[in-house]
């Protein structure tokens, strides 16, 4: 018995796929119990091999990887049955040859284990696992064309690709980060200065350099042929104004929403009152994500279990924003309620949803926006900001995160449940410098949004005694990040 294993089935909602990390397993002696799907595919194929294989083959290499099955029919019932191919080794050299033909498949992303004859009551087939291709080879597309020969797995079936489907495959196909491009069509009118003072603010020790060399270091800009400096697709991102950010990514928005006792609150890109760039919406959001929540602990230990959940939801709202296609047509959301806290980009995932998981590696799409808020401690570059989020989340006590994707548009969504496991908490606890950072901002976050607060304000906040909320401020008044008149304590102009 051959059995092949893999941890992602994913079903089908609308048009695309969401999926969650389980096991799946095909018994090749039972086949009958399987059905067609969005990762299992079966042709007859007694005539040879058909055409469509190699739409199935771009399809799942494209997608999610998947099983492609010679000598299998579906009955009218749905389920599988085999028949005898006469001679399968002739149907499998046929399909190495076309594979290995670049003119007819433009990349061939398997090894010879991918490929063999299964014997299943006394009928033999072929069986084809196909993973999905590495990004570097994304889109995998037929005859030489990608626009005309890409697929991509739809429920039970094939469907060609978008335009907009393939400009975003081939723009994650490329070595350089999407957001390193000098925009020699915009000003530095187009930054907010007011946000890059706020962004200086959180580096220790403050930058009080000339703006420019600071900016040009940094990656925010960049000179033309003549000199001339210009943003760069990150600092436009991270620091431009609204206006100016949507005429370079017309399908720019950002929204937080919010879900509470009376109504709901909603924090958007296209509404007035603030710059609409990536670093003010994370200065904001965090001053929201961690308000109110309380981790599944004794009273004792409520403090630092607030600090860890706050580390792991600036962790999740970072990787959103790095992570994130701003050439898509669809924004970014963050939507918080009573249950859950989600986190949903544009953009497919760049590896697997496995590694990210396990934190093995990192590849931003927007490398040079992960660069810039790694100066100040926001996201985690060695690619552990998943694996610590999930992390974190089971030490509190909850129930573990959901990393989803889907397909047709693309777009990548992390689900926080802020429910409780029946088991008890095993305890994440952030210590000295890693808890001392993350209490800063978040008194930062806050007094972004409130103006000034008292000592007593920030210790509620931070849900700890009188005596440690000072010793942040202090902290804070030493960095020259806060100013204090009389009692109340307010960021520095």
């Amino acid at each position: 018995m051959w059995e092949w294993t893999e941890t992602r089935t994913f079903d089908t909602m609308d048009a695309g796929f969401f999926g969650q990390e389980v096991e799946l397993v095909i018994d090749f002696q039972h086949l009958e119990k399987y059905r067609e799907n969005n990762r299992i595919e079966a042709k007859k194929s007694l005539g040879g091999l058909p055409h469509s294989i190699w739409e199935t083959y771009s399809a799942f290499a494209n997608t999610l990887g998947g099983v492609l099955l010679l000598g299998v029919v579906e009955l009218p019932d749905k389920s599988l049955q085999t028949v005898n191919l006469p001679d399968p080794q002739a149907l499998i050299e046929e399909f190495w040859q076309i594979v290995n033909d670049p003119r007819k498949i433009s990349a061939n992303i398997l090894t010879r284990e991918s490929v063999c004859v299964q014997e299943i009551q006394g009928n033999r087939i072929v069986s084809i696992v196909i993973p999905r291709a590495q990004r570097c080879d994304r889109p995998v597309y037929m005859d030489g064309n990608p626009y005309a020969g890409s697929y991509r797995r739809n429920g039970e079936g094939d469907y060609k690709c978008t335009r907009e489907e393939v400009d975003a495959m081939l723009r994650d196909a490329a070595l350089q980060s999407q957001d390193m491009a000098v925009l020699e069509h915009f000003g530095m009118n187009a930054l907010d200065f007011a946000s890059i003072r706020r962004y200086c603010m959180r580096l220790r020790p403050f930058w009080q350099g000339e703006n420019m060399t600071f900016l040009a270091q940094l990656g925010a800009i960049g000179a033309d042929a003549d000199g001339q400096n210009h943003p760069t697709a990150a600092g436009l991102l991270l620091f431009g104004r609204e206006r100016e950010i949507v005429r370079q990514f017309p399908g720019y928005r950002l929204v937080y929403r919010e879900q509470k006792d009376v109504g709901e609150e909603t924090i958007d890109s296209a509404s007035d009152g603030w710059s609409g760039n990536l670093f003010d919406f994370y200065t904001r959001v965090c001053a929201r994500l961690a308000h109110g929540i309380q981790p599944p602990c004794d009273g004792k230990s409520q403090g630092a279990a607030s600090v860890s959940a706050y580390a792991a939801l600036r962790e999740a709202l970072a990787n959103c924003l790095i992570h994130a296609d701003y050439c898509a047509q669809q924004g970014i959301e963050i939507v918080k309620t009573r249950e859950e806290i989600s986190f949903s980009n544009p953009g497919s995932l760049r590896v697997a949803a496995e590694s990210a998981r396990r934190g093995e590696r990192s590849d931003p799409r927007n490398d040079v926006v992960s660069r810039i808020l790694a100066r100040v401690d926001i996201g985690a570059r060695s690619g552990g900001g998943v694996a610590n989020i999930y992390q974190i989340w089971k030490g509190l006590g909850w129930n573990a995160p959901k990393l989803m994707e889907s397909f047709a548009p693309d777009r990548v969504v992390l689900t926080l449940p802020l429910t409780a496991t029946d088991g008890m908490p095993s305890g994440v606890e952030l210590r000295g410098g890693a808890a001392e950072r993350y209490r800063a901002e978040i008194v930062i976050a806050y007094l972004t949004d409130h103006a000034s607060a008292n000592a007593a304000e920030i210790a509620a906040l931070l849900n700890v005694q009188l005596s440690c909320a000072q010793a942040v401020l202090d902290s804070l008044m030493q960095w020259k990040i806060v100013t204090k008149e009389e009692s109340m304590y307010r960021l520095s102009d």
